[in-house]
């Protein structure tokens, strides 16, 4: 009986053995997996980064801090300047979208460097405390702003829509005749609309729309938008243009 005990005893310590060797290799697998998953992670935080951001920043007018996923964000969302001001890029916070704001001094406008009919003036940049050139109108008969913008750079599959911010003071006269807004993509497509300024409101910045449109392969190349008017004979002054707003449509 005492030989069968003794049988007993060294089979359970070899079961007792067994056991925690067992525990330690699924405590081992399971670190493993734990390893493998948090690497996952990253690797699919790492496939949100903004679609082509890393191009884009290329031009941006100061260095960007990306020594974390954190403070490049911190940095997307709340913009970046490009070209020496003549573009802002954010980033949308919700919802990743690439946006852009193409400021005044990226615009043609005809007789713009003319002091007779145009004057040139630093803005307070409200989310960043950096000043940028405004354009206000002084008196003009023939009114003629462009841009370009190519649409590479905007987030794929997303409907955009393109918008002119601009101010109309309180002296602003000569808007009878509407204004003309023209959006032409590079597939050909050309929207274009009339826009009365009569009834705006004077003294603060307000949007008028050029178009929208969903980037998609086939509309890839450059995108030109305008804002016009030059037949109506009339002299236009009063209005002061910051620039053009790319953004995502809510």
């Amino acid at each position: 009986m005492k030989e069968d005990d003794d049988y007993a005893v060294k089979m359970g310590a070899s079961w007792s053995q067994g056991e925690v060797s067992l525990s330690k290799e699924t405590s081992e697998s399971v670190s493993q997996s734990c390893d493998t998953n948090t690497r996952g992670n990253e690797t699919a935080t790492e496939v949100k980064l903004p679609h082509n951001y890393e191009a884009i920043v290329k031009d941006a007018d100061s260095p960007i801090d990306k020594s974390s996923m954190n403070k490049l964000y911190e940095k997307l969302h709340a913009g970046v300047f490009l070209n020496q001001k003549r573009k802002k890029y954010w980033v949308e916070r919700k919802t990743n979208n690439n946006c852009f704001m193409v400021f005044a001094r990226d615009l043609l406008i005809t007789w713009a460097e003319d002091n007779r009919y145009w004057h040139w003036f630093g803005l307070k940049d409200t989310r960043s405390d950096e000043f940028i050139d405004v354009a206000e109108l002084y008196n003009v008969c023939w009114l003629e702003v462009h841009g370009k913008f190519e649409i590479a750079k905007l987030s794929p599959g997303i409907m955009y829509e393109v918008v002119f911010v601009v101010m109309l003071k309180d002296q602003a006269s000569g808007w009878e005749v509407p204004i003309n807004l023209r959006l032409s993509l590079p597939d050909g497509n050309i929207q274009e609309h009339k826009e009365s300024l009569m009834e705006k409101p004077r003294g603060q910045w307000m949007e008028i729309l050029a178009g929208e449109f969903k980037t998609l392969p086939e509309k890839a190349g450059e995108m030109e938008f305008s804002l016009f008017e030059y037949e109506g004979g009339k002299w236009k002054r009063g209005l002061v243009i910051k620039g053009v707003v790319i953004r995502a449509k809510n």
